[in-house]
């Protein structure tokens, strides 16, 4: 222990004495520490860590399951699970929703949850004030009590005797029963909760529209509880084999629910990615070490030469390199800090689930502290057993230089090339995600985006759902939009291009065999729109025509198909004499009607209904003749659609004044949103990656200065014999551009295996991006030669006479 304190000691003199070195050093590793300890935090919040509920292993999702595909739930189906499983202590199901809450000025729009009573209860949800629902709170005419979540008790005003006042959501008074604490509540989209309660024509198996979350008994598995839910599946599709046959169920931990597998593959390639700039950050400080530890050769060949034996010296210089570490640790908590609160500022909104706490931790803090004393453990032991191999008669010597021997600039120039591989093979990741961005944002979206501006209408459900009455409040909004200046058209939908036409809905081809399993049917998007909403979000009508003001109830039912379902259903047909048998949506009611011929009129040009990467086939039908109560606005404009804001407000207004305008955004704000995911991702991975360029630049850059200070007498001499300084310039340029070319040649190793492993999450690039990796590797090779013409330069400037002095 006596020994340990003094090498400490010593230690912290020693990094006293070169403060220089150490503060190069030192931030050198609290950028690699840093940056593995910020991207580390998410992915154990979003993958490692447990869920931050009371017995989170008991938590699951159960879905309704058909062949390989994970779907919603219907009423009926989740009622029979509650009545007949017996592997839950509780079952529960939830949807959104979304609410227009009056406040003094205008109506406001809020999205909020509807859950079974008990919901939170069994998470385990902790209440400020209040409680949760009731279970005669679920029952029709009881319905009306709403809980607020923390964020939104705060925004109405933080009023700590809220419990039992009545507010008014979607027109109707509803009474506060309940306020959440703060915490992870507060990350939802959803700002209230109140009762889901069934409808007797909404408790159908037809419908799949629900969540459904469980919590297991104590001591029942995951897989016990799967073998019950299949007995009880099974007996449900005997006794409803119109609609379950072929659905089954699927459980699952509640971990990661709702994180698509490429989100979690994303998240390890990142932590992958900082693993790669920790490895050259130490491999820079390995360098310095190296060089540090040549100046140092007199003073451990004197304590050799006085007796010290070579394992007190190699634990004295692995003491200082540890504690280098650790400093750097210390810093790379703060700097990984900073760098996480930069995440979440970048981060798009549902990126990581509402379970994950982007915090520093004991976990987090015991992995920085593990990250620091490994990277001094890599870049220490090498360094420090160098410096046990000083030949103390070579290095007391009185005319020798401190020279470096042949083997530790062999090593120094080993490491350097290591650090260019490692760098090639993050740049290229980082190439290829830009690459694949750059891909995405040349897609075709089949619309325009120009001068667009869209908008939610969230009306109350308990408004009537009369078709008659839908289509005359629409046709008389459109009707106040359109008669607003600057507005050239305007359409009604129940979806949005690029997120979505609204609905999916299996199908069949009129004429065609029957399909008896409703399992094995195809299946398209599937939405209404008015009229004009092709001409609105300026979509090409390929073949045919477009739907008139002629095609309304009672008329001949008719449908328009994008040419990806012409493609895959009617390869060698005219499908402008096809006819697509469909399932009649019925508005307000969730179930499905009998099934009813759509004649094809018309086909369109692809457009991109769930993210620039969809190609999923498209039905649209009129609007007008299935109107649906819960739509969303298109309205062309003259000008900047921003502009028209509060002109679109007035004229909803003065049709509807108790309804909100939800989630208005131009085309131009919907293609960023969709493209914020892979703009994240580029981001992320191209900060690495400068970050890795400029760690190699500096690492050759080191190795070269340090090369021309030890060379600096054979350089005078060259010199004095007549040697230019173009000929000194070329002599050590030539010496950095084999180190950078030997390092990218074996970085081309790194680079295939990291393309094949993005390949998933990348769009239009390759396994081989011959592209990508050649401008990252001339990126790199141009930074490796101006990071040795530096040092070149400082060559061919020695007089000769004065390097020669010394001899």
């Amino acid at each position: 222990m006596t020994s340990l304190w003094q090498n400490i000691r010593y230690a912290v003199r020693q990094l006293l004495k070169s403060k220089g070195f150490t503060i190069t050093a030192v931030i050198t590793l609290a950028l690699g520490i840093g940056a593995n300890t910020a991207i580390f935090t998410t992915v154990y919040a979003t993958i490692i860590a447990p869920m931050p509920y009371p017995e989170p292993d008991q938590l699951v999702m159960v879905w309704s399951k058909i062949q390989t595909f994970h779907n919603g739930v219907s009423a009926g189906d989740y009622t029979d699970w509650a009545n007949q499983s017996t592997a839950f202590q509780s079952l529960n199901a939830f949807t959104g929703g979304s609410f227009n809450l009056a406040t003094k000025d205008q109506p406001e729009y809020v999205e909020g949850q509807k859950t079974t009573p008990g919901f939170y209860k069994m998470m385990g949800v902790n209440f400020l004030y209040g409680r949760d629902l009731l279970p005669d709170e679920g029952k029709l005419g009881n319905e009306h009590v709403v809980v607020l979540v923390n964020k939104l008790w705060k925004k109405l005003g933080s009023d700590p005797n809220i419990i039992g006042k009545q507010m008014k959501i979607d027109g109707e008074p509803y009474a506060v029963v309940g306020v959440m604490a703060a915490g992870q509540p507060d990350r939802l989209n959803a700002s209230l909760v109140v009762p889901l309660v069934f409808k007797p024509e909404q408790l159908n198996h037809d419908f799949h529209w629900l969540l459904v979350m469980g919590r297991l008994k104590p001591g029942v598995t995951i897989k016990q509880a799967q073998a019950n839910m299949d007995a009880v599946t099974a007996n449900i599709a005997k006794a409803y084999p119109k609609s379950n046959q072929g659905w089954g169920s699927f459980v699952e931990p509640l971990k990661n629910d709702f994180l698509p597998k490429e989100r979690i593959q994303m998240l390890w390639f990142l932590l992958g990615a900082v693993g790669f700039v920790l490895l050259i950050a130490c491999v820079n400080v390995a360098n310095l070490l190296l060089a540090k530890g040549t100046t140092r050769q007199k003073e451990v060949a004197v304590r050799i030469a006085l007796g010290a034996k070579s394992g007190a010296i190699f634990a004295q210089f692995l003491t200082e390199n540890l504690l280098l570490a650790l400093i750097g640790g210390v810093l790379g908590v703060g700097v990984g800090w900073l760098a996480l609160r930069g995440l979440v500022a970048i981060m798009p909104q549902g990126t990581l689930p509402s379970e994950a706490d982007l915090t520093l931790n004991v976990p987090i803090l015991l992995f920085s502290f593990g990250v620091s004393t490994l990277a001094g453990l890599l870049f220490g032991c090498g360094p420090a057993w160098h410096a046990t191999r000083v030949d103390p008669g070579e290095a007391l010597k009185e005319g020798g230089r401190t020279g470096t021997s042949a083997g530790r600039r062999g090593v120094r120039r080993i490491l350097v090339v290591g650090e260019i591989a490692l760098a090639l093979a993050l740049l290229t990741g980082a190439g290829l995600a830009i690459h694949s961005f750059w891909n995405l944002t040349q897609v075709d979206l089949g619309v325009s985006t120009v001068h667009i501006q869209t908008f939610f209408l969230p009306v109350p459900e308990a408004r009537s759902k009369d078709p008659v009455r839908i289509t005359a409040y629409y046709r008389q909004m459109l009707s106040r939009i359109m008669a607003v200046p600057g507005v050239l058209d305007a359409s009604v939908s129940t979806g949005l291009p690029l997120e979505g036409a609204g609905f999916g809905m299996p199908f069949t081809i009129a004429g065609a065999p029957d399909i008896a399993d409703p399992s094995q049917r195809p299946g398209a998007a599937f939405g209404m729109v008015t009229p004009d909403y092709f001409k609105t979000f300026g979509i090409q009508v390929i073949r045919g025509r477009s739907f008139t003001d002629h095609d309304i109830a009672g008329s001949v039912r008719v449908a328009m198909v994008s040419e990806s379902f012409v493609k895959k259903y009617f390869p060698d047909k005219d499908p402008l004499q096809q006819r697509l048998m469909v399932e009649e949506l019925i508005p307000g009611v969730t179930k499905l009607g009998a099934a009813v011929p759509w004649q094809i009129v018309g086909v369109f040009h692809d457009v991109k209904g769930g993210g620039l990467r969809d190609g999923r086939p498209e039905i649209e039908i009129p609007f007008w003749q299935i109107p649906w109560d819960a739509a969303t606005f298109g309205v062309l404009t003259a000008g900047d659609p921003l502009l028209m804001t509060r002109s679109l407000e007035d004229a909803v207004h003065s049709v509807d004044p108790e309804i909100a305008l939800a989630e208005m955004h131009t085309m131009e704000e919907v293609k960023s949103r969709t493209l914020a995911g892979d703009r994240f991702t580029m981001v992320l991975y191209g900060s690495f990656a400068c970050v890795a360029l400029v760690l190699a630049a500096v690492g050759i850059y080191g190795v070269m200065a340090f090369t021309v200070a030890q060379r600096e007498h054979e350089i005078g001499l060259r010199m004095a014999l007549g040697a230019s300084r173009g000929n000194v310039v070329g002599l050590i340029l030539r010496e950095g551009t084999v180190l950078a070319l030997i390092g990218l040649g074996l970085g081309l190793i790194g680079a295939y295996f990291v393309g094949k492993a993005m390949h998933s999450t990348l769009y239009g690039v390759g396994s081989i991006d011959f592209t990508a990796v050649g401008l990252v590797a001339a990126v790199l090779f141009g930074a490796a030669l101006l990071a040795s013409w530096i040092p070149a330069r400082r060559a061919a400037s020695v007089e000769p006479m004065l390097a020669l002095r010394g001899e």
